[in-house]
């Protein structure tokens, strides 16, 4: 199994404060330079055009990242697609490839927020629409260097090429789905692997996702199951209190700011550590728990990648540096010893 990590980069605290976005973003390439050196498979950064998060480009940063790390994927975790261009999305990430020797994955979703679409001049009600079109789209200069495809949200192409073209043929596109079964079939009609996020809720919920996953692609005539990852949130301490008094304060300063937003009630310390149990969302506790749980769920799910998010909220970087460190030298190699046997 592989195992790796994804980051929103949210704005952590230092000294005196918050640290700057520029601080931010230099936290970020040394997370994941030391993601590669613990041996981690994977990193991914979302996009978000929030004050709260520094990352609306993840091609940029994993750019710098490419040029830092030699064998770590490097993966958007998401890039919202409908409220973007496509063709321009493929022309990123296919950069990305050729800088970083092939090691670029594009995961496409909705996002977690909506504030790029008034931004970028989309309308809300046209949300799935946007979504369906622009997969399409995005596949479609994936899979030709021409195409000539139409719309009704964007211009249409008339035999126009997409350059560059990346090292990797195909460039690889993960789905990303939340709670909407649709999206796990039209994921496995396309034949795309999927990274089902699992951020609250019982894990045994979201089983009849992978299944619906796998029964459309075999449905539609694929010959072998697209990978599935599970994506969550977690953290990681050498002892499971310690982990759980770090993370705790945290990940309720964000979501309880975003569940103002949404009218989602406030997270206490007792639903945080009802959720950080093994037939909880969240990875949070020590190695051996943590490993555990990654196993608990691999034994529902059959999953091929796990990706953590450690950073839920403003989380000391030193802190997170540790995280990552046993995660990869402790939780990585007991996981891949077990799944592998």
């Amino acid at each position: 199994m592989e195992i790796g990590l994804y980051t929103f980069g949210e704005l952590t605290p230092g000294e005196g404060g918050r640290v700057t976005p520029a601080e931010r973003l230099r936290d970020l390439v040394e997370e994941a330079v030391l993601a590669e050196e613990v041996g981690l498979d994977v990193y991914g950064v979302g996009e978000h055009h929030r004050p709260d998060y520094v990352s609306s480009s993840p091609a940029v940063v994993l750019a710098a990242i490419a040029e830092r790390t030699s064998r770590i994927r490097l993966t958007s975790a998401v890039s919202v697609l409908g409220s973007d261009d496509p063709v321009r999305v493929h022309q990123d990430f296919a950069t990305l490839d050729l800088l970083s020797g092939g090691r670029a994955e594009i995961m496409a979703g909705r996002g977690s927020f909506v504030e790029s679409f008034p931004l970028f001049g989309f309308d809300l009600r046209d949300y799935d629409e946007l979504f369906e079109e622009k997969l399409e789209l995005l596949l479609a200069v994936r899979d030709a260097e021409r195409v000539t495809w139409s719309s009704r949200h964007r211009a249409p192409l008339e035999d126009r090429g997409v350059y560059p073209r990346p090292l990797q043929e195909p460039l690889p596109v993960w789905i990303a789905v939340g709670g909407t079964p649709q999206s796990a079939i039209r994921a496995g009609e396309l034949g795309l692997p999927m990274a089902l996020g699992i951020i609250g809720g019982l894990p045994e919920r979201f089983v009849p996702f992978a299944e619906l996953h796998r029964r459309a692609a075999r449905a539609a005539g694929h010959d072998r199951p697209p990978a599935l990852s599970i994506n969550s949130h977690g953290h990681i301490a050498d002892r499971s209190q310690q982990a759980a008094d770090e993370s705790f304060a945290p990940f309720a300063e964000t979501m309880n700011r975003i569940g103002r937003e949404r009218g989602w009630p406030p997270v206490t310390r007792e639903d945080f550590e009802a959720a950080r149990t093994l037939r909880g969302a969240n990875f949070v506790g020590s190695p051996a728990e943590v490993t555990e749980k990654i196993l608990f769920q691999h034994e529902l799910f059959g999953h091929d990648r796990f990706l953590l998010q450690l950073t839920v909220g403003p989380m000391p970087h030193a802190l997170t540096m540790r995280a990552i460190e046993l995660l990869g030298t402790v939780v990585a190699p007991a996981v891949r010893a077990a799944t592998a046997s």
